[in-house]
């Protein structure tokens, strides 16, 4: 194959967690000159297109989300849908199977990155095409799910045998969601999720994270053993802090400049996450409780269709002066790295974490809702020790106003031993994920790896 350019295939799962980082790994490798054609839901395709950095190598190739019984005109990703039905678009995602082997033929490219489609292995393997299974999760999650057989509650609280760390194990209200999700059953073949990402990772011909083994090197390790291919590191694909506050949005950045360096409590818990009604307000009023200003970008709760008609009794009322709660999309990384910005409530979503660590200089606070999202703020808060996690319930995985309010003051607090571990930790692995040749030392090896397979 030489240095030739290579084409690509992206095929990601239909979520904006999973479309997002496979458009970031994209951006790498048209940046380094390769042809990346990139399947995206046709309506979804102007949510993405601004974040093509290379278009004249990127192209979308738009896709009809088919339509089936009981899934709702026009929904075309997860966030489209209640949770509950969400299996009916695994159904329709592999509804497309005859379209995608068709472009697959048509393109004839040298890789197909995936991530939830088993099936696709079985195409692209007969016409010579290697498959890329990219795990949008982190390899400390990956390492920990690794595991043998169905999966249970009393099994999952515990570490596997031999995993690398003593600092992350699940709660039991943690372990009871992994296994309800687990076992899912798509609307159509009946497979359940876990069968279904573990045949996608075993048909594939390397495993793939967007991770550096400067933080999670142990658990590729431990992972390689476990494991017959090779694992391919891309670096943690983070966007670099934007170079100026001009294109923030005015009303934000006119909003954000009232308020002295530092300040302010940013809160936002990803795309997908609807908390309960009494957990929103729980949330909201322990952040009320700091006396801080704040902005807390947060979907409507469960129940509810505006973020306005669950607010606490009087909550607007005692907070209009200093926070604002908005349940639309935000500008995350500008408003991340506006100056004003000191703490950062985050759902421990991969993507989220690695715009905390290297866009800002913020505390960052953990409140993880789901899968591996309880694995990743361990890591975090544990492992890494760079935010602190807000106490819940171990069995009921319920938090208060007070333990919201215990976990930003620590990290808030500059006189707090808690505080000043997390701060200059951060600052460090900030130092080092923005080292100017990191990200190209990470995607030429993982080109070099590519071309070897």
């Amino acid at each position: 194959m030489g240095e030739s350019r290579l084409r690509i295939v992206m095929f990601p799962w239909f979520a904006m967690g999973h479309l997002t980082p496979f458009l970031d790994l994209s951006n790498k490798l048209a940046g380094n000159g390769h042809q990346i054609f990139f399947l995206v839901p046709r309506n979804t395709q102007p949510k993405l297109e601004k974040f093509n950095l290379h278009p004249q190598l990127i192209k979308f190739v738009p896709l009809i989300v088919p339509q089936i019984e009981g899934l709702p005109p026009n929904a075309e990703t997860t966030s489209d849908l209640p949770f509950e039905i969400i299996p009916l678009l695994l159904n329709a995602m592999d509804l497309t199977r005859p379209k995608i082997e068709s472009l697959i033929q048509e393109i004839k490219p040298h890789f197909v990155f995936l991530d939830f489609q088993h099936w696709l292995p079985s195409i692209a393997r007969p016409l010579g095409i290697k498959c890329v299974a990219f795990l949008t999760t982190s390899p400390a999650a990956a390492s920990y799910f690794s595991r043998e057989g169905n999966w249970t509650v009393s099994d999952l609280i515990k570490p596997p045998p031999g995993f690398p760390s003593s600092a992350i194990s699940l709660r039991e209200h943690e372990a009871r969601g992994v296994v309800f999700t687990a076992n899912m059953e798509d609307g159509g073949s009946g497979m359940p999720l876990l069968e279904r990402l573990t045949m996608a990772a075993v048909e594939c011909d390397a495993i793939c994270f967007r991770a550096c083994r400067e933080m999670e090197g142990p658990y590729c390790d431990f992972l390689q053993t476990k494991l017959t291919k090779p694992i391919i590191l891309a670096g943690p694909t983070v966007p670099k802090p934007p170079a100026s506050s001009s294109s923030l949005e005015e009303k934000w950045a006119k909003w954000l400049n009232r308020f002295t360096t530092k300040k302010v409590i940013y809160c936002a818990l990803g795309s997908e996450c609807r908390l309960q009604r009494e957990q929103f307000q729980e949330l909201l009023l322990g952040i009320e409780l700091t006396g801080l200003p704040f902005l807390a970008a947060l979907k409507p709760p469960l129940g509810a269709t505006k973020v306005e008609e669950a607010l606490p009794k009087g909550f607007k009322e005692r907070t209009q002066e200093r926070g604002i709660v908005d349940g639309n999309w935000i500008q995350q990384q500008h408003i991340l790295a506006h100056p004003s910005v000191g703490c950062f409530v985050t759902h421990c979503g991969l993507g989220s974490l690695f715009e905390g660590l290297v866009i800002s200089e913020c505390q960052m606070v953990l409140l993880p809702q789901m899968f591996d999202q309880s694995i990743n703020a361990r890591l975090m808060g544990g492992d890494l020790r760079v935010g602190i996690e807000i106490e819940k319930g171990n069995e009921d995985g319920l938090f208060t106003k007070e333990s919201v309010l215990e976990a930003i003051s620590l990290a808030m607090d500059e006189e707090s031993g808690i505080g000043k571990e997390v701060k200059a930790n951060h600052a460090k692995w900030r130092e080092f994920l923005l080292t100017q040749e990191l990200e190209k030392t990470y995607i030429n090896d993982f080109l070099h790896k590519l071309r070897r397979l």
